[in-house]
């Protein structure tokens, strides 16, 4: 058996001779000659150095003890996906291994082992090789094809491959070979394909050629979708053409194509560069009208465009309309707004906001009901912020042990020690684990309002827990109520004392 390796693509084979002019390619590649049973794998792909020839001569006879003639193509990509890909001296041999089969007289490459190299190659980054692959694949078609019929798999192959070229730049490459399969399907080429060659061709900022794509499509009578006309859209926005993203939009709609979340995101995020904010909403305005769902994204672009722009109590009542709408996003997160209205010391609107889209269902997370606590806590709003934190742990929502003692610490403040002592409770139920700074602003609040007793408690707690490190904090603890050094309510004995 003869080993022959398909010849490589050349640079020049592999580009269009003019931009993006979309025409077959020639047929450079011939089928593999035929070749002798057992010959062994040719030494030119092998060094002549002494390691390297033993290296070959292992080779040859793990490929002997898995795979000798006749075979079919299961057989042979069960070695492929089972034996070689798995063996760390031999798995880059693969291809090798593919075109010594493309050798055999009784064996002929099917779908499946062409769709399984392709992909392999595709992965690995093995550019040249992929264009062998794809040139003999266009000269040798696989067998289900012999018929009036193309093989259906051929479509997918070239579309895998040719988003692999388009993924690292090789535009030109994924234009060969988008033609090359245009010789060998049946029909028109899907609209998934003008897609990936469009977005490769934007991504790469080449958008003049994205849109000569386009009216390729256009000319071949393939419907584009939304996909097509979101990718164009954005790559209007990208070059700071946003009127004939504005356009494109409005042909988008003439064709029948309805636009989706992402359209609208596209262009409302192209209003708020342009700082056409007011039409940006309008935009969005436009998305619940047709019944396009916001999406968190939608929310994030919002919010954030508003309120870099100052416009934070508009912000508020969007949001707001937006849930008595009911359109606002599960899982929306607005801590944006939160901080802005905090930062402000509008606290109190932010309470409001809060606690409108919590009766609608929109449940705060953590991180919003924690800016507004400290928020409320910093006005002064201690019961506001005593509330909050209640429903917050209704909710299983524990805050951080910094935002809790500070909580805890102005409660104490103004006499509500008994409630802070409450919330402590409620909050251990629900996981929250106190430190000795949380016991010593309760006691230090039991201490101001003369609640010895309930202080004592607190003190026999901590004792418990092993919060009291030695003897003078003990002592500190029992003074701060009022006792005598000489009454001690209860023997303690400390480590090192």
């Amino acid at each position: 058996m003869g080993f022959k390796k398909l010849p490589k693509p050349s640079p020049r084979a592999l580009q269009p001779s003019t931009p993006l002019r979309l025409s077959p390619i020639p047929n450079t590649s011939l089928p593999p000659p035929p070749a002798t049973p057992l010959t062994p794998f040719p030494t030119l792909t092998l060094s002549q150095h002494t390691h390297k020839t033993n290296h070959h001569d292992h080779l040859l006879r793990f490929l002997k003890t898995h795979l000798t003639p006749p075979f079919t193509p299961t057989h042979l990509l069960h070695f492929l996906k089972s034996k070689l890909h798995y063996h760390t001296s031999f798995t880059h041999y693969d291809f090798h291994v593919f075109n010594w089969a493309s050798t055999i007289d009784s064996f002929r490459h099917d779908h499946s082992t062409f769709e399984w190299m392709s992909r392999t190659l595709a992965v690995t980054d093995r550019f040249d090789e992929l264009g062998s692959l794809l040139r003999f694949m266009a000269s040798n078609p696989c067998p289900c094809s012999d018929g009036i019929f193309s093989c259906p798999r051929t479509e997918p192959i070239f579309r895998f491959s040719i988003n692999a070229y388009c993924r690292v730049g090789k535009l030109d490459d994924a234009v060969v070979a988008f033609e090359c399969m245009r010789k060998m399907i049946d029909g028109r080429p899907s609209v998934a394909l003008y897609n990936i060659l469009i977005h490769g061709f934007v991504k790469c900022g080449e958008h003049d050629k994205a849109l000569e794509v386009y009216d390729k499509l256009t000319k071949d009578r393939v419907k584009p979708d939304v996909y097509t006309f979101n990718i164009l859209i954005s790559g209007y926005c990208r070059n700071s053409q946003f009127g004939l993203a504005l356009e494109l939009f409005k042909e988008m709609r003439e064709k029948g194509c309805c636009p989706n979340v992402v359209s609208f995101n596209t262009l409302i995020r192209g209003f708020f560069r342009e700082r056409k904010f007011d039409e940006g909403v309008a935009m969005a305005y436009e998305m619940i009208e047709l019944g396009c769902g916001f999406s968190t994204v939608t929310c994030d672009i919002l919010v954030d465009g508003l309120c870099r722009e100052g416009r934070v109590s508009e912000t508020s009542e969007l949001l707001l309309d937006l849930a008595r709408k009911g359109v606002f996003p599960d899982g929306y997160d607005y801590f944006v707004l939160m901080e802005n209205l905090c930062g402000m010391g509008n606290a109190g609107k932010a309470l409001e906001v809060v606690e409108e889209l919590w009766r609608k269902g929109n449940v705060p997370s953590l991180i919003v009901c924690t800016i507004l606590i400290e928020g409320l806590r910093r006005l002064g709003r201690i019961d506001e912020a005593f509330r909050l934190a209640e429903s917050m742990l209704r909710e299983s929502m524990v805050p951080d042990s910094v935002t809790f003692n500070c909580l805890l610490q102005g409660l104490c403040d103004v006499g509500r020690t008994v409630d802070a002592n409450r919330m402590r409770l409620l909050a251990s139920s629900k996981g929250f684990a106190p430190d000795g700074m949380t016991y010593d602003i309760l006691v230090s609040g039991y201490a101001r309002e003369g609640k010895r007793k309930e202080g004592e408690v607190v003190v026999d707690e901590m004792l418990d827990m092993g919060l009291i490190p030695d003897l003078a904090t003990y002592n500190r603890l029992i003074d701060s109520l009022g006792y005598a050094r000489s009454s001690i309510p209860r023997q303690v004995n400390f480590i090192g004392n």
